[in-house]
């Protein structure tokens, strides 16, 4: 009789950090989707970032909560310090009742390791602290404290020996306090600096809302959008996205931590005053570095004059860093995108609704966008996020008739192609005549032309990653989409977009845990998005984990009851039956 070896286990010395939200499931009997949106939005701008950046994984997630493994103590109580401030200060304005707030554990010990979890004593105790913490707090264990209490600078009250719950000896508990003005940038400061590119940066802030009527923030948005447009036209400038910057909004901010976290040298910031037919911008520009006022000025005028105002600002803006300047890159040829300012109105409020990515707000768009299009049939920017507002139904199933939404897109993306010849324009168009049309090659061409016209402008690289990937070229799409979370890098929303794109991409290379990751990442940061459901089902599924695929198509079936779907934009055969393959798989669907 041969006798059998023993399984070897592995096992290594590792930081646990254990972590849920406080009260769940009261916030999600009073508000299950906002509650959900509220936990991925925080999710994606506070913990993701803070894990990763201090070398640590997320084991597993429990809905509610997750559990992460650091290679030290010190990286782990960084880390919960830093999402910790940071949910407090996303939330600071919320009502107590509807606030989430995280309760935190972390301990150090030996643990076993298996492919997708962590177990072991240790691991329960960081369990155990977790439950005994404070919504928005943090306990640690007596080996934590050893390890890190003189690398990390924080106050700790002692909370004696507890005895938690299924651990058979009392644990040592002391409790981190959350006191942040007491705590260095150590957090988020130099260490996640970005490096500055290799030419003038800068970022646009969103604008304070002067006119005193909550309803015109709409108005003052749409002008930062402007602004930041006028100043992606300019080769010489590295321009931050829009939403990267607007997740700034409605916070004090410090001008010199922005510059770092966005990677920038420049900082514009201002205000916009509307009043009946009147229209004052104000702004100011700041050395992101020393925090020296470079400019400050005022423009004033009718409503009738906006575009010119919008073009001033960015003129004097760029004419203060010292690019030099090609007047066509920056005046928009003297031509205004419509004469018709109501038109122009009803484009900035679809473009607030359809920011969303819900299907409920790009229907409520694109009313608004066949609104100033009536009024406007050759509007540019109007046609093309009607375009685009298509593309994100077609792609989610949320319509009645594929077909009809198809035509519609198609059409939309060839009137822009013929009206403008703005680049940000033509790269919307192009992506838009790549997921309805046949003619990759065309809408390649496009794309790649108006990114040399216009290389900051970040969702053109995201489009221009999506389209290689209908094409079947994961690797140039990744490399195209890593180029837009630089761009954005604090972006949720096109940084989603950039996320799945690159989830895809790897899953086509057969790199699954690469893939796995962010898939996962692109789903806390917009999980209403059906594709992102189908890939990462499609992905377990390859990597045999069909429990966690059926899973994931049972969430997608919450969405919209098309699972598997036509695929047709998908023009490379091989990966296209490779990811519908493991879908179906998923879906429990015969061949």
């Amino acid at each position: 009789m041969v006798q059998e070896r023993p399984v070897r286990v592995e096992r290594r010395l590792s930081a646990i950090l254990a972590a849920d939200v406080a009260g769940y499931s009261r916030l999600m009997h009073g508000d299950e989707e906002g509650t959900h949106a509220k936990l991925a939005a925080l999710l994606a701008d506070a913990v993701d970032p803070a894990i990763a950046e201090h070398r640590g994984r997320i084991v597993k997630s429990t809905g509610d909560g997750f559990l992460a493994e650091f290679p030290s103590a010190v990286e782990a109580v960084r880390a919960a310090m830093q999402f910790q401030v940071r949910i407090k200060e996303i939330t600071s304005g919320e009502a107590e009742d509807k606030r989430i707030a995280f309760r935190v554990g972390v301990n150090i010990g030996d643990v076993i390791i298996e492919a997708h979890d962590i177990f072991g004593d240790d691991v329960n105790i960081a369990a155990r602290l977790e439950s005994i913490a404070e919504p928005g707090g943090i306990c640690i264990s007596q080996a934590v404290l050893n390890h890190s209490r003189d690398k990390v600078p924080f106050n700790v009250e002692d909370a004696g020996e507890q005895t938690l719950k299924n651990i058979a000896r009392p644990v040592h508990v002391y409790r981190i306090t959350i006191d942040p003005g007491g705590w260095p940038a150590t957090s988020k400061g130099e260490v996640s600096a970005l490096a500055l590119p290799d030419k003038p940066s800068i970022a646009v802030l969103p604008f304070q809302n002067m006119s005193g009527d909550p309803e015109q923030e709409y108005f003052a948005d749409g002008m930062v959008e402007e602004i930041i447009t006028t100043l992606s036209r300019v080769r010489q400038l590295f321009v931050i996205a829009r939403n990267s910057s607007f997740t700034y909004k409605g916070r004090a901010v410090d001008i010199k931590q922005v510059g770092r976290e966005l990677g920038v040298r420049y900082v514009l910031e201002g205000s916009v005053r509307k009043s009946a037919n009147r229209v004052r911008i104000t702004g100011q520009l700041i050395n992101a570095a020393t925090g020296a006022h470079l400019w400050a000025d005022h423009f004033d005028g009718a409503l009738d004059d906006i575009f010119d105002l919008q073009d001033r600002v960015a003129v004097e803006v760029c004419g203060i860093i010292g690019t030099a300047l090609e007047a066509a890159e920056q005046r928009r040829s003297l031509r205004k995108p419509t004469d018709d300012l109501t038109a122009y109105d009803l484009y900035l409020r679809a473009l607030a609704e359809a920011q969303s990515w819900e299907k409920v707000r790009i229907l409520r768009a694109l009313d608004l966008l066949k609104q100033a299009l009536d009024r406007d049939p050759n509007y540019g920017p109007a046609l093309a996020l009607a375009a685009t507002c298509h593309a994100n139904l077609y792609v989610n199933n949320w319509t009645d008739d594929l077909e009809l939404t198809r035509r519609e897109g198609f059409d939309l993306a060839r009137r822009v192609l013929l009206i403008v010849d703005d680049p940000s324009l033509v790269a919307r168009g192009a992506y838009a005549l790549a997921q309805f049309g046949d003619d990759l090659a065309t809408a390649t061409t496009l794309i790649d032309r108006a990114l040399h016209l216009n290389p900051s402008f970040a969702y053109g690289w995201i489009w221009s990653g999506w389209v290689r990937l209908f094409a079947g070229k994961p690797e140039l799409a990744i490399e195209h989409f890593k180029t837009a979370i630089r761009l954005s890098p604090r972006e949720g929303t096109a940084g989603a977009g950039a996320h799945v794109g690159i989830g895809i991409g790897h899953l086509f290379a057969r790199r699954f845990e690469e893939a796995e990751a962010m898939l996962l990442l692109a789903l806390r940061e917009r999980p209403s998005w059906a594709p992102t459901y189908r890939f990462l089902a499609s992905c377990y599924a390859h990597m045999g984990r069909l429990d966690e695929a059926r899973s994931i198509v049972k969430r997608l079936r919450d969405i919209t009851p098309v699972v598997v779907p036509g695929a047709t934009h998908w023009r490379d055969p091989g990966y296209r039956e490779f990811y519908l393959q493991g879908l179906r798989l998923a879906a429990d669907q015969p061949e």
